[in-house]
Order: structure tokens, then C-alpha cells, then sequence
């Protein structure tokens, strides 16, 4: 007696830029769908951007939220604001949806509230976004493709935003000069720059995007770090240089990324994804989410 038909795997992301008037708020969408693939893990990592994430197929399944005393749980959406520590997604083999990458300056506009408010947490998108959320999943799941699909995010969000809620102009500077460096600028250089004192700035910027500068700017060099990371063994398994997949040496990325040493670098990947950086590559180099272009998709 034959067995049962194996499911085709299938493997498909896209990524696309917001409409013009929401560039700046919006830093990019990325859709994904896997199937026939065995059952998996996936970390979603502290980034600098909030998230926003809807399903297309099954509810995303969150094994360990970034606070650990909330419960694990199943979301249709989910809305996560910045942090310092990963979430972990489970999954039958099997998964599909849109995220999106929200700046902190673009929260008073799409969410109507300071991302400081979701510093921390994820929780349901209605929570968030209320009616929007489950429009958004219903008209998301009809359309046909990806295009189609990135076409109405645009419509949707620009019916609903309120484009002239926007993040105080000294705010917004001391976030574009943090995260433009890298991670790299000094918070007393950062203050000096835009002409505060150490202490105020980290009150404003802590209420504001829900992090001090010296933990936005560790994100954002973990960030790039491990995205280059990504990036580097998705060169090499398309045999560009002929090397193995995730080789090269972590010194000479700690180095790039500003890290005092591999040491540090290694330490960091502890804290903020749990794992060692070879652990953390093995395990998502596969994974359709962050996929052969290490912009696409944090969760």
C-alpha cells in the first residue's frame, strides 16, 4: 500500500519599501511562506525596530516572549516593541505572514501611542491597532500574491495613520545619529550633538522608544552584526568565494561591527539571542524568515 503523498516543500519570501509617505516610519516589509519542512525554531531578535507581524495561513506560535512571565500563546497578529532579550517562535514545519519593521519614530503615527508604551512586550495586534489588525488579516490573506499584498499594506495603513502625529524633531535626531553609526556614537557625544545633557536624554529617549541610549546603541551594533553575520554565510553558500557556509572569522566581524573583541562579540550573542553566534547561525540560516538577504525579517 503506498504511502502518503509528501508535501512539496515550498520556500518563498519578498520584500518590498513602504509607499513614499511612509518611508521613514516604515523601514521595509517582508513577506514569507514555508511548507513541507520539518518542525522548527526560530528567535526573534532585539532589533532596532518595533514589529508587526500578520499571519496569512497559522497563527504564529510564541513558545517564550521577551518577558518571560507572559504566558506562551498563539497570535492571528502580533505587535512586539523594542527589547533586550529574544522571543522564541515554534512552528509544525510550516509558516507564513507579512512582518514589518516599524522605526520608533513611526509609532505615534501607526500605533497611536510612543513605542516607549510597548518597550518590552509583544502582545495580540489588536491590542495595538484594534478593527485595523483583523482588517488587515482578512484582506491580506485574500490577496494573490505578494505584490498585491504589499499594494494593500500601503492602502491600509496610509487610511489609517495619522501621518501628523510625529516624534519631537530633538528626538528624532538623537535616534537617526544612533542608529546611522551603527551603534557606535558614545551617549555623551550623542548628547552633545544635540545639545542635552547625558541625563536628559536618556529620560526622553527612554520614554520615547523604551530604551537608553547605551542599550539602543548595543542593539543596534548587534543588529548589524549579526545581519552581517547572515549576510556573509548566505555569500559563501552561493560559492561566491568558495569557502564553506559561515566562514570567515568573528574577530574580523566584531572588529567591523565595533566591539572591543570576538570575546565581546561572543558575549553580547549570550545576552541578546541566547546562543553562541555559530549556534544562532546553524540554527537560522535555513529559516525562510531570515532567508538569503539578512534585511528581510527579524521574527
Amino acid at each position: 500500500m503506498a504511502g502518503e503523498p509528501q508535501t512539496a516543500e515550498v520556500s518563498e519570501s519578498a520584500r518590498a519599501a513602504p509607499a513614499a509617505p511612509l518611508r521613514g516610519l516604515v523601514a521595509w516589509y517582508s513577506g514569507y511562506r514555508q511548507e513541507g519542512g520539518p518542525p522548527g525554531r526560530h528567535r526573534g531578535l532585539p532589533s532596532p525596530y518595533l514589529t508587526l507581524i500578520i499571519t496569512l495561513d497559522d497563527p504564529l506560535t510564541i513558545s517564550a516572549h521577551p518577558d518571560p512571565a507572559d504566558p506562551p500563546g498563539d497570535y492571528v497578529t502580533l505587535a512586539g516593541g523594542l527589547h533586550t532579550t529574544p522571543a522564541l517562535i515554534t512552528h509544525p514545519g510550516r509558516q507564513s505572514g507579512i512582518q514589518l519593521a516599524l522605526s520608533p519614530l513611526g509609532a505615534r503615527a501607526l500605533l497611536g501611542r510612543p513605542a516607549g508604551e510597548l518597550a518590552g512586550i509583544d502582545v495580540d495586534g489588536s491590542e495595538v491597532l484594534g478593527a485595523v489588525a483583523l482588517e488587515l488579516h482578512g484582506r491580506l490573506r485574500e490577496a494573490r500574491s505578494w505584490p498585491a499584498r504589499f499594494a494593500l499594506l500601503d492602502q491600509i495603513l496610509l487610511d489609517h495613520a495619522d501621518l501628523d502625529q510625529q516624534v519631537a524633531p530633538d528626538i528624532a535626531e538623537a535616534w537617526r545619529l544612533l542608529t546611522r553609526s551603527g551603534g557606535t556614537i558614545q551617549a555623551g557625544e550623542l548628547a552633545r550633538r544635540v545639545g542635552w545633557s547625558p541625563r536628559y536624554l536618556q529620560r526622553r529617549l527612554l520614554a520615547e522608544t523604551g530604551l537608553t541610549p547605551k542599550a539602543a546603541a548595543r542593539v543596534t551594533r548587534f543588529d548589524r552584526a549579526r545581519r552581517t553575520l547572515l549576510r556573509q554565510a548566505a555569500t559563501r553558500a552561493r560559492g561566491q568565494d568558495g569557502a564553506r557556509p559561515g566562514g570567515g572569522t568573528l574577530a574580523s566581524l566584531a572588529a567591523g561591527c565595533g566591539y572591543y573583541d570576538q570575546a565581546h562579540l561572543a558575549r553580547e550573542f549570550r545576552d541578546l539571542a541566547g546562543c553562541p553566534p555559530s549556534t544562532w547561525l546553524a540554527e537560522e540560516f535555513r529559516n525562510v524568515q531570515s532567508g538569503p538577504d539578512p534585511q528581510d525579517g527579524d521574527w
